[in-house]
């Protein structure tokens, strides 16, 4: 194992414990972010680029394979071994049962004795004595081309977008048509998004998200937008090429594979960002380019 990947191992290994050992416990995004200290937005993209589902897949399969060990071992019925498995009733346990072993519970338990069923990509299963042994984190190479570059604190005129990632043209259309409407962009003028949630824990409703644009002087602003500093420092940059659908990859990539093989570490009070160089409908959103930035130390 790389000793600069050590670290990350470590504490990615103890998170994966602590889910088994407290399966009925607190799960909590902030619980498991603080147990391998990492911000909760940060952990999440570490977390499934490093073990390669979700964190919210994992504690999931995790639950119901634990489940299937029940049914077939144990006489508790349906109903108690569904409302223990974090389900509010037997039918919607009965259905997530049946995507995960194609079989309604009550079918496995009268004709199964096996724990693990087909179509399962997850490396870590449930077992009654809670252990990795033999697990090994993927630690093939990243594929991303990724640039340390350092950047002085950035002053940006900024409204919020809370809700679906997709649906934040709303938000860029209003904020860039008050930016231009007042000749504040030049041929200098960034244009970036602060992602603060990840996609696969966060609600989609729930998802905060700041576009900006960067301007020299302040200015006074309508209500519903903003002045802030995004603060500078060295960061880790990669680019991706192509639409905004292929983001959420570039993202494990780059936090699952690049950064705990890269010695640095990420620095948590600093949100991701993303900067838009070439944007739809100005190019197809296939010739699209973004540079991620990840403030690193």
């Amino acid at each position: 194992m790389s000793t600069l990947l050590q670290p990350y191992n470590e504490r990615m290994m103890e998170v994966l414990l602590y889910i088994q050992r407290n399966l009925d416990g607190d799960l909590s995004p902030e619980t498991l972010a603080e147990q391998a200290c990492f911000s909760v937005a940060h952990f999440h993209r570490i977390f499934k680029g490093m073990i390669g589902e979700s964190l919210k897949e994992h504690v999931r399969r995790l639950r119901l394979e634990r489940a299937a060990y029940r049914l077939c071992y144990s006489d508790d019925s349906v109903m108690d071994i569904a409302l223990d498995s974090g389900f509010e009733s037997p039918e919607t346990f009965s259905r997530a049962f049946k995507k995960r072993f194609l079989v309604p519970p009550s079918d496995f338990r009268n004709s199964s004795r096996a724990i693990l069923g087909p179509g399962n990509d997850g490396k870590i299963h449930y077992r009654p004595d809670p252990s990795i042994e033999g697990f090994e984190l993927d630690d093939s190479p990243a594929k991303c081309k990724v640039e340390i570059r350092t950047r002085e604190e950035t002053q940006v005129v900024f409204i919020r977008h809370v809700g679906p990632y997709f649906g934040v043209e709303k938000a860029w259309e209003k904020l860039c048509g008050w930016g231009y409407g007042n000749g504040l962009m030049t041929n200098e003028t960034e244009f970036l998004g602060l992602s603060y949630d990840d996609p696969d824990i966060t609600p989609e409703e729930k998802i905060r998200y700041d576009a900006c644009f960067t301007i020299q002087n302040e200015v006074e602003t309508p209500p519903e937008m903003g002045l802030q500093i995004i603060p500078g420092g060295r960061f880790a940059v990669t680019t991706h090429y192509g639409s905004y659908e292929g983001l959420h990859t570039a993202y494990r990539e780059f936090y699952g594979k690049w950064l705990p093989s890269s010695g640095h570490q990420v620095k948590n009070t600093v949100p991701s960002f993303e900067k838009y160089i070439k944007v739809p409908p100005d190019v197809p959103p296939e010739e699209a380019v973004t540079e991620i930035w990840l403030a690193i130390y």
